[in-house]
């Protein structure tokens, strides 16, 4: 059952950690300081459902329909494309919405916050390649008990590691009351969604 956890939670890691466009957006709310809580939280709720759909054995049913996975990608690639448009926008004029104002008054809306929570989590293709395809298909040479293990310590490294950047980007909020470092940022957001699209893009060439 221990070895199980540590798999689970090892193999978790080594895909959670990785930048991409949910990090990167958990990471933007911690140092605005906005509804972080529920930010992380529905993070986290995503990626329990879609890692208990991977465990369970959806990652190989949806593995048997390439048209869907293709569909998938296609939305990935167009979301990724505007969200990068957005952080080069943001980049260029210097008026990033990214900057620590301590004005709570421009704090955005609650269903704004959990609308786009929701967007950078479901519409990125690269979760479900993580916790529904990879994750279940590591998780489908085990045994019904050992699943549950796996999925156990899978499930702690993604709370852990979405509630700690999300709080403890507060550490570096110094640093970002430059308005250059946010200019990095927003070039290092879009730079990064245009080469996941890119990658998909090619994906969706070599498959069709």
């Amino acid at each position: 059952m221990i070895a199980e956890i540590l798999n689970g939670a090892m193999i978790s890691a080594s895909l959670i950690i990785a930048i991409g466009a949910q990090n990167l957006f958990v990471l933007k709310q911690g140092l605005l300081k906005e509804h972080i809580f529920w930010v992380c939280l529905i993070c986290f709720i995503c990626d329990f459902l879609l890692l208990s759909i991977g465990v369970l054995g959806v990652g190989a049913f949806i593995n048997q329909y390439p048209l869907l996975t293709q569909l998938v990608a296609l939305a990935g690639v167009l979301f990724l494309i505007w969200y990068g448009i957005l952080s080069f926008k943001s980049a260029w004029q210097g008026t990033s919405s990214l900057q620590v104002s301590s004005s709570n008054n421009q704090k955005k809306p609650l269903l704004a916050v959990v609308l786009s929570t929701l967007a950078v989590t479901l519409l990125n293709p690269h979760v479900y390649l993580d916790t529904v395809v990879i994750v279940g298909g590591i998780a489908g040479t085990l045994n019904g008990e050992q699943k549950v293990a796996f999925l156990i310590g899978a499930v702690i490294v993604s709370c852990i590691w979405f509630f700690g950047i999300g709080y403890g980007a507060r550490l570096l909020a110094p640093l970002f009351k430059q308005k250059r470092v946010w200019t990095v940022l927003d070039c290092l957001i879009g730079i990064i969604m245009f080469y996941i699209a890119a990658l998909l893009i090619k994906y969706l060439l070599i498959s069709s």
